[in-house]
């Protein structure tokens, strides 16, 4: 689908086929994406290289539960450890120029300090050191290993991956291959969240 002007994108999303994918004939600005993301809360929308942006419906209760369980148990840790702060569902810019929205994101204290107070209402434009994906059951196994792919080629430090479905995770790290935990009861993080552990029961119920 191809749109032109801000007013053109103000459709009702859920009488689309997802996912969906808008080709934008010009880019929209930083500001008129926060706006569409805030006015479609629910949907995942990111962006790729090229500017179009891609829609996808709002995922299940198992999905959202999961979340918010990874959430709080990583701010709950962070705030108490100070090293740096948590933050779910944020949209982060790669190098490459697109935009992704992690389930969950580890950002340094340092890095934090350092963005100016102006732009802490926008995407981040410095990479988490960690990120954690939960997969939905309708995520196809490929396309969520190479976005895992994806996030430590942009420079992350560790990556968690998720699967509630299979009760497995992944662990993914530079210069190394995954990890693959099948029904782990805890997850102990390392490096940049070197002290958190993260117990999984709740997250296969």
């Amino acid at each position: 689908m191809t749109m032109q002007t801000e007013a053109e994108v103000d459709f009702a999303l859920e009488e689309l086929p997802m996912p969906l994918t808008l080709r934008l004939r010009s880019p929209m600005s930083e500001d008129d994406r926060l706006r569409f993301c805030s006015a479609n809360r629910g949907y995942q929308i990111e962006m790729e290289p090229d500017g179009s942006l891609r829609i996808d419906e709002p995922k299940g209760p198992r999905y959202s539960r999961a979340v918010v369980i990874l959430a709080s148990e990583l701010f709950t840790w962070a705030e108490q450890d100070g090293r740096g702060k948590s933050f779910p569902d944020v949209g982060v810019y790669l190098p490459d120029g697109s935009m992704r929205s992690p389930g969950v994101a580890w950002l340094s204290l340092e890095k934090w300090q350092n963005i100016l107070q102006e732009d802490r209402d926008r995407f981040l434009r410095v990479l988490p050191e960690f990120v954690a994906e939960i997969r939905c059951h309708t995520d196809a196994e490929e396309g969520v290993r190479l976005r895992m792919k994806r996030w430590i080629d942009a420079g992350v430090q560790l990556a968690w991956l998720i699967d509630p479905l299979r009760k497995l995770a992944m662990i993914y790290r530079p210069g190394r291959e995954p990890e693959t935990l099948l029904q782990p009861e805890l997850l102990n993080g390392e490096g940049p969240i070197a002290g958190f552990t993260l117990k999984m029961q709740r997250l296969w119920e």
